[in-house]
């Protein structure tokens, strides 16, 4: 139940954040659920190789969004429906997406 929360909650991030942002679009909020679920599992195979490689650079939280940003344009490089621009939106995008999770995930 918590993933399902979790995943409801990022894909509310990453419709505000398409919505917020010029370079970012989203076809609409059930392929933002899409797009979240398909961030969460990059996150979890490919993210954590990146971390595991980079154990020195962990300790900087600005890495950790850096990988974010890179998860998110390989994801874009998969899916029709999620489009970003470059790497600068994508990072700004999870600036975004990390700010809205945190705070709404504090919620619950």
């Amino acid at each position: 139940m918590d993933f399902i929360i979790s995943v409801l909650i990022s894909a509310l991030a990453f419709f505000v954040g398409a919505q917020l942002l010029s370079g970012v679009t989203v076809k609409n909020f059930g392929y933002a659920i899409i797009v979240a679920i398909v961030v969460a599992v990059l996150n979890i195979t490919l993210g954590i190789g990146l971390k595991i490689v980079s154990l020195g650079l962990l300790s900087i939280g600005i890495f950790t969004l850096l990988l974010d940003a890179i998860l998110i344009l390989v994801a874009d490089w998969f899916l029709d429906g999620f489009k970003v621009k470059n790497f600068w939106w994508a990072l700004i995008l999870a600036a975004i997406v990390a700010i809205i999770d945190g705070v709404v995930g504090s919620l619950f």
